[in-house]
């Protein structure tokens, strides 16, 4: 039996949600999230963005979320991030902001905008609690009065499913990040249990598993995202290196200020003499 892809990872993930043979299986997750935030289920969606074979998966450039509208009109953008791109918060921002904005044309009414819905299912913990699901919202302060209803983002974390006990009969969303984290696949059919089209996913993945041509497309996405996170731990390496160094300097300009022995400056701050001397007005 061949290995099974990992349906974390973008490309797949889209395969396995994003096609339009699968959209029961895309709306039937969408509810099993929405039903935790006591809103009423969907009966028909349609997906803007559905994969197709042409679509390149080692592109960095291509579109690998998922955009799906409701018959309200309501748009609901997801993401899956196999690891941290760093400031998650304000790229989820930008990009529910992008959604929002681009629903009506310069000069049109503002009452045409419809509510955006963002959902980030996440491989890493970046929220100070223990929740697997949290959902904000836009609300005042102190009386949680709602100022509107058009913002509404969702962050689920893989991560926090390991520090408590689940059981896998309890159904819902938690059935379907347990799939996607890359459960053991002999709990498959007690997850499956309680949400029929989660098993239509199992199905789905394992035939994407079996396919050649996606194992190809799968292996160049994996080879696109090790060198995209490379790049960004690099230039997050180099910013602190640099953070470091302006540390130091500023430490070295104090101390020349305060008339400090030049060789103590320099046994303080890790700076050579000759940089140190640089650093005078």
């Amino acid at each position: 039996m061949a290995e099974l892809l990992d349906p974390r990872v973008d490309f797949v993930f889209k395969r396995i949600f994003g096609s339009e043979q699968n959209k029961d299986v895309l709306l039937a997750f969408l509810n099993s999230t929405f039903i935790e935030t006591g809103e009423a289920p969907l009966t028909e969606i349609t997906v803007i963005n559905t994969y197709t074979d042409k679509d390149s998966p080692e592109d960095k450039q291509s579109i690998l979320d998922i955009k799906a509208k409701t018959v309200e009109g309501k748009l609901i953008n997801i993401e899956m991030q196999l690891f941290n791109p760093y400031h998650m918060e304000k790229r989820t921002l930008f990009y529910w902001s992008e959604m929002y904005f681009h629903q009506i044309k310069k000069g049109e009414n503002y009452n045409l905008l419809k509510k955006c819905v963002t959902i980030n299912i996440l491989n890493y913990s970046c929220l100070d609690n223990e929740r697997y699901h949290n959902v904000f919202h836009l609300r005042e302060d102190h009386t949680g009065i709602s100022l509107t209803d058009d913002i509404e983002i969702h962050v689920m974390e893989l991560t926090k499913l390991e520090q408590h006990p689940i059981p896998l009969e309890k159904g819902g969303l938690v059935n379907w990040l347990l799939f996607l984290k890359g459960i053991d696949t002999s709990n498959w059919e007690v997850l499956a249990m309680n949400e029929p089209m989660l098993k239509k996913a199992m199905d789905t993945l394992e035939f994407l598993s079996h396919d050649a041509a996606t194992r190809m497309a799968y292996d160049a996405r994996m080879k696109a995202l090790s060198d995209e996170k490379s790049m960004i731990e690099g230039a997050r390496a180099e910013g602190l290196r640099e953070g470091l160094r302006e540390g130091k300097q500023e430490m070295a300009r104090e101390l020349l200020a305060l008339g400090v022995d030049m060789s103590a400056i320099v046994k303080a701050s890790g700076l050579t003499e000759e940089e140190i001397r640089k650093l005078l007005p």
